[in-house]
C-alpha cells in the first residue's frame, strides 16, 4: 500500500476533473435492468444490434442496461469513434483485485448464503466475472497482524526453513479454494510484503532490506511458498519478488533497490525455479509509474532479463504511459498494471472516473495485459489492518455483519471490465477524442467491446464506426458507457 501523501496526489488529479471511465455489468437479474433511456439518434432498428450498458459518476444509474442501438448506416454530427479490429494489440490475462487477508476475514462473517452470494457475484461468469487476483505472501497491511511463514523469536534464525508454515493463511487457503469451484481458471499473482524479519537487516516487519546472506534462503522460500500452495490445489500463475519497494515506511514492508532485486533474481530466485521446475511468471518491480528506470534496470541486465517475464505497475505517483516505455524498449516483456486504491473520502464520480480512465483505460491503451485495484472487502470501519497499516482503504464492497454487504465504487470500476472481456481477449484499436476516452477489445467469442468514457458534463453525440457500418449513439454527461457488438 502506500502514504496518504501519494493518494493526495491521485485523488487531487481526480477532483480536478482528469475524468474517467467506468464500465458494466450484463447480468440478468432485474435490479440491474433499466430499459428507460434511448442511447441511439435514430436511424430506426434495422441494423446489427449494439448492447449499451450505463453506469453515471451521480450513482443515479450503477451497470443498468440500457435500450438497445443499432448500425443503422447513419451518423450523429459529433465525433466519430472508429474501432479497428485489424490492428492487434496485447492478450488480457484478467481483472481484478488483491484478496488481502483483511477481505478474508470479513467475507467470512458472512453467513452461508450470503457468502456464496457475494463470491457467486464476484467470480461467476453470471455476475462480473473477475478473472485475475493478487494474494499476499505472508501478511499484507490489509491484514490484522503482521506475520510470514517463518516467524522466529527475537536473535533465532531458520536457514533450512525447518519451520516453514502456511498455518497462518489457512483462511485464505480456503477462500482461495471455494473461489476455484466458482472460476477454476482464476490467474494468481503472489506478493510479499516482507521477508521473516530474521533475513532483515534491521529484524523489523517495517522496512529495512534483505541481507545478502540469506539471498538463497528466501529465493527457497518462494519456492516452498508456491509448492505448498500447489499442494493445496491453489497454481500461482506468477509472482513479484517484493510489494512496493521503494515504499519502506508501510507495515511490513520491506526497501529493495533496482541493483538488490536483479542480483535477486539473477543469482538465486530464477535459478531456484528453473532447479525446482517451477514455471510461475517472476515479474519484476510492482511499484509506481514515476520510476520506469527501476524495471528497466533490470530488463537491461544480461543475467537477469531471461528469468523476468515483465514488470508491474502502480499509480500512486508518475503517469500511466510508463508502461509503454518500458514496453516499446522490450517488447518481447509483459507489463501489468497491479494495484490502485480508492479511498474512504473519496467521491464516487470522481474516482469512477480517475480509475476507470487510467487503470482501465489508460493500463490497457498502454499495452498492460491486467487492471487490479486493491481490496476486495473490509468493514464499515476500513479494517481489519496491521498497526501502522492503511486506516482508508476502501474495498470494493464492504461487509455490515453477517447478512449484508455493499457494493463500493471499486466494485464497478473493475466489474465494468471483467464482466465484458473475459481472459485471452485482445485490445484492438480505437479511436479518441472531444473528452471521449476510449478502449476497444475482441473477446474470445468474437465479440466486440467498446469502452467510452464521457469526460464532459454535458450528454454527447457520437458515431460508433465498425467494419465500415455506423451505429449513431449518445452518452450521458459524466458517464461510462459500454458497447457490445
Amino acid at each position: 500500500m502506500i502514504s496518504q501523501y501519494s493518494y493526495s496526489f491521485v485523488r487531487g488529479a481526480a477532483l480536478c476533473g482528469v475524468a474517467l471511465l467506468s464500465f458494466f455489468n450484463c447480468s440478468s437479474t432485474s435490479s440491474d435492468l433499466s430499459n428507460n433511456e434511448n442511447p441511439g439518434n435514430g436511424g430506426g432498428n434495422t441494423g446489427d444490434p449494439v448492447q449499451v450498458w450505463l453506469t453515471k459518476g451521480d450513482q443515479s444509474v450503477k451497470l443498468q442496461e440500457q435500450g438497445t442501438a443499432y448500425f443503422s448506416g447513419t451518423s450523429s454530427s459529433g465525433t466519430t469513434i472508429e474501432v479497428d479490429a485489424s490492428q492487434v494489440f496485447q492478450t488480457v490475462d484478467g481483472f481484478g483485485y488483491t484478496l488481502t487477508g483483511g477481505s478474508v476475514q470479513v467475507i467470512n462473517q458472512l453467513n452461508a448464503s450470503k457468502k456464496q452470494e457475494l463470491l457467486n457475484d464476484l467470480f461467476s461468469s453470471s455476475g462480473i466475472g473477475i478473472s485475475y487476483l493478487r494474494i499476499s505472501i505472508g501478511a499484507s497491511d490489509l491484514n490484522s497482524e503482521v506475520f510470514s511463514y517463518d516467524d522466529m523469536p527475537a536473535g533465532q534464525t531458520d536457514p533450512t526453513l525447518a519451520q516453514f508454515s502456511l498455518n497462518k493463511d489457512q483462511a485464505v487457503i480456503q477462500m482461495l479454494k471455494d473461489i476455484l469451484v466458482i472460476n477454476p481458471n482464476i490467474k494468481i499473482l503472489a506478493t510479499p510484503w516482507s521477508p521473516p524479519v530474521w533475513m532483515k537487516d534491521n529484524g523489523s516487519s517495517i522496512g529495512g532490506s534483505l541481507k545478502p546472506e540469506f539471498y538463497g534462503v528466501y529465493a527457497q522460500y518462494f519456492v516452498k511458498y508456491i509448492q505448498a500452495m500447489q499442494s493445496q490445489g491453489i497454481k500461482i500463475d506468477a509472482i513479484t519478488p517484493q510489494n512496493e519497494p521503494l515504499h519502506p515506511g508501510n507495515n511490513p514492508s520491506m526497501y529493495m533497490s533496482a541493483t538488490d532485486q536483479a542480483t535477486f533474481i539473477k543469482t538465486h530466485l530464477g535459478p531456484a525455479f528453473q532447479a525446482a521446475n517451477i514455471t510461475t511468471k517472476i515479474i519484476a518491480y510492482d511499484h509506481n509509474c514515476d520510476n520506469p528506470a527501476y524495471p528497466l534496470a533490470i530488463l537491461n541486465d544480461p543475467a537477469a532479463n531471461p528469468f523476468v517475464d515483465g514488470s508491474a505497475f502502480h499509480l500512486y505517483a508518475g503517469d500511466i504511459s510508463a508502461l509503454s516505455t518500458v514496453h516499446n524498449l522490450f517488447p518481447n516483456k509483459n507489463v501489468y498494471f497491479t494495484e490502485q486504491w480508492t479511498s474512504s473520502t473519496g467521491n464516487f464520480g470522481g474516482d469512477l472516473d480517475w480509475h476507470v480512465k487510467n487503470v482501465i483505460i489508460g493500463s490497457m491503451r498502454n499495452w498492460s495485459r491486467t487492471a487490479l485495484e486493491w481490496n476486495v472487502a473490509n468493514d464499515a470501519s476500513f479494517g481489519p489492518h496491521t498497526p501502522g497499516g492503511c486506516t482508508q482503504c476502501k474495498g470494493a464492497v464492504t461487509v455490515n455483519g453477517a447478512t449484508g454487504y455493499e457494493k463500493n465504487v471499486a466494485y464497478y470500476i473493475i466489474a465494468h471490465a471483467s464482466k465484458f472481456v473475459p481472459v485471452n481477449s485482445q485490445r484492438i484499436a480505437s479511436t479518441q477524442g472531444d473528452n471521449l476516452s476510449t478502449v476497444a477489445f475482441k473477446t474470445p467469442a468474437g465479440k466486440t467491446v467498446l469502452i467510452v468514457q464521457n469526460s464532459n458534463s454535458t450528454d454527447k453525440a457520437f458515431t460508433i464506426k465498425y467494419n465500415q457500418k455506423t451505429a449513431p449513439v449518445t452518452i450521458s454527461g459524466s458517464s461510462t458507457a459500454t458497447y457490445i457488438f
